[in-house]
């Protein structure tokens, strides 16, 4: 195989990692994108790019030259011989403009630093650099090999999820190169994640000379918070978390507006839709404070089917004829890859192993790079 050294990926890893590319920085992820197109035109790929919108940065679809047209008016998207395999990657970040200065890419022993360099430009990297070995050497792939790269997965795929679906209309396989569990696991199950938005409002007035006449919307938001996290159930793996709270004016003030964000994570359909119907069926601890509660499902549940159990067995055996182990399990984050997991075999965290992502510690582990990268190579070779 004429893979890429350790030197060369960890040079167009450190590439990309220093295009900084914050979800709501669109020229940011705008160069990042430039980047991706630039390569895989060289490397021959047909590829298309889709314009941003509402602010938010462009997204990049790539097709193999070889395998079907891999294109939207392909009048034989729908025959399974053009079906292929999608590796999806998201581009964005959590880490602002100028986080360059706080974690500059560095080698340490076995670990690089850098944003965005675990989660997850390291896998995309890999992704891309096993495809161009494929190229290099002449070969073709049993199946089309299309790829989408996203530049809003960090905050929800708000405006890529229609171009992720409607990519997986055209996929046999879903691979996704969001980084590794510990120990290199494989992620073949996800909880769902909702999000939703609970306001408060209250009657303002004077802390002091009226304090009677107020409605404090921040005391109200207090008890709504007590009573959701209530209901975390660990055994259902069904959680819930006020992650913010916005409220009040000035001290003196008795504050008539509080808005408290909820994140809830579930196991099961089912268990978002009871989880959907207590936060909708919220009442007013103080009868003359208003809720407002807007919000819903981001992510489904990703489930182990049949076929994903049967994609992450093949996936096992590459591994031990690289000579590592891979084992899989469910994570408690979500990822482009739930949006598809129910209708296509999708294998989730075959990116980089590291640790520390959307922190200022975040790395990838150097020796993870070539095994990966095989793996990802000997899956694009051997899925039919």
């Amino acid at each position: 195989m004429q893979l890429q050294s350790v030197e060369e990926l960890l040079a167009g890893i450190r590439r990309w990692v220093e295009i900084e590319s914050q979800t709501a920085d669109q020229a940011g992820v705008n160069r990042m994108m430039d980047d991706v197109e630039g390569l895989f035109r060289e490397s021959g790929a047909r590829v298309e790019r889709i314009a941003g919108s509402s602010g938010f940065g462009d997204c990049v679809s790539v097709s193999s030259p070889w395998g079907g047209e891999g294109h939207g008016d392909d009048e034989r998207l729908g025959d399974s011989e053009c079906r292929g395999i999608l590796v999806l990657c998201h581009l964005d970040t959590v880490h602002p403009k100028g986080t360059l200065k706080k974690l500059p890419f560095r080698i340490e022993g076995d670990k690089a630093y850098g944003p965005g360099i675990y989660d997850m430009k390291g896998g995309a990297y890999l992704a891309f650099a096993a495809y161009q070995s494929l190229v290099r050497e002449g070969k073709q792939t049993p199946l089309p090999i299309r790829f989408l790269f996203v530049s809003d997965e960090e905050i929800g795929s708000l405006f890529s999820r229609p171009l992720t679906e409607k990519a997986g209309e055209q996929a046999k396989y879903v691979l996704v190169t969001e980084p590794a569990r510990a120990g290199g696991n494989a992620v073949t199950a996800r909880k769902g994640t909702a999000r939703y938005q609970i306001a408060a409002h209250g009657r303002s007035s004077h802390s002091g000379t009226h304090h009677p006449l107020g409605r404090s919307a921040i005391k109200e938001i207090s008890h709504q918070v007590l009573a959701l996290e209530a209901l975390t159930d660990y055994e259902r793996d069904l959680t819930f978390n006020v992650g913010q709270v916005h409220g009040g004016l000035t001290d003196n003030t008795i504050p008539e507006h509080c808005v408290a964000r909820l994140d809830v994570r579930v196991a099961t359909m089912d268990d978002f839709e009871y989880a959907d119907r207590a936060v909708r069926s919220l009442q007013p601890h103080d009868p003359d404070v208003r809720l407002e509660v807007t919000g819903r499902l981001n992510r489904p549940p990703y489930r182990k089917t049949s076929g994903i159990q049967a994609l992450f067995d093949h996936t096992k055996a590459l591994a031990a004829e690289i000579e590592f182990d891979i084992a899989d399990e469910a994570a408690g984050g979500g990822s482009d890859g739930s949006f598809l997991a129910a209708k296509v075999p999708t294998l989730d965290g075959i990116g980089v192993c590291g640790a520390g992502a959307h922190t200022l510690d975040e790395h990838l582990e150097i020796s993870s790079l070539r095994p990966r990268l095989m793996l990802m190579r000997r899956l694009m070779e051997t899925l039919e």
